[in-house]
């Protein structure tokens, strides 16, 4: 007997392999995503530039970045977007500066097709064997209403059919539609819910070189976010000598391994 819903993913034929650059732009959910690949020691870049919501700001992001990543996951949250009276462009942070000097509107599905299309572009010419990934955040915007959100999203969906998509969007509205899955907000999904997003994004997209790098490399980060009562003891030393001899050996397996 089922209890829960359970989105089918096709495992990627394109692999994450140990230590690929990634680059991660987009909501405050690329963030979250954005911080387990640091933590597994992958070289990546988070939002250089800040949080960014809208395809028109992620393309601007990438604009400016210099980053040539082996795989780029780009987060949208939203179709809204500001535009800068006084110039007629899109901004991607306000700097709370008064919101009379900005007009907000919502971005058609074209409009949001053409600016995904033109970072993927962005990217491809930097490195053209680039995997893009593109998800929708599955954090809701009440300040919209909880209607209005959801048409956002649904122009975001329909903005993104023709890309490779990770349903992390999916994944949150199926498989953990439970308020136990969400931070205390009840809009932000929780760390657990993260961590469970994570897993099906390795599932999906890491090799299993990648993934026997996760497995080589838990006990040794386990062991150095360990926290002792007394560093000076000889069984802390011990550990911790027992730990860098551990690192050495992982560099030698792993060439590109930094810590």
């Amino acid at each position: 007997m089922e209890f829960r819903t359970i989105v089918d993913i096709k495992p990627s034929a394109v692999k994450i392999e140990p230590h690929d650059e990634v680059l991660l732009v987009g909501s405050c959910f690329a963030d979250g995503i954005g911080r387990r690949f640091q933590e597994e020691k992958f070289p990546t870049t988070v939002n250089p530039y800040g949080t960014m919501y809208n395809p028109a700001s992620v393309l601007h992001t990438v604009e400016r970045c210099e980053a040539a990543p082996r795989f780029a996951f780009l987060t949208l949250g939203t179709n809204h977007v500001y535009i800068e009276k006084a110039t007629g462009e899109i901004v991607d942070n306000c700097q709370k500066r008064p919101a009379a000097l900005f007009d907000e509107r919502e971005l058609t599905v074209e409009e949001c097709a053409d600016y995904l299309r033109r970072t993927v572009d962005v990217l491809r010419s930097r490195r053209p064997d680039v995997q893009v990934v593109v998800t929708v955040s599955p954090i809701r915007y009440r300040k919209y209403g909880y209607h209005e959100s959801q048409l956002s999203k649904a122009t975001l969906m329909l903005s993104v059919e023709r890309s490779t998509y990770f349903p992390a969007y999916e994944i949150m509205m199926d498989e953990l539609r439970d308020y136990r899955f969400y931070a205390p907000d009840m809009l932000h999904p929780s760390e657990q819910a993260v961590d469970y997003i994570w897993e099906r994004l390795v599932e999906t997209y890491f090799s299993p070189a990648a993934r026997q790098w996760l497995e080589d490399w838990r006990p040794v980060k386990q062991a150095l976010a360990h926290r002792p009562f007394d560093a000076e003891s000889e069984d802390y030393k011990a550990l911790m000598d027992k730990t860098m001899l551990k690192v050495a050996e992982l560099r030698k397996k792993y060439i590109t391994f930094a810590l």
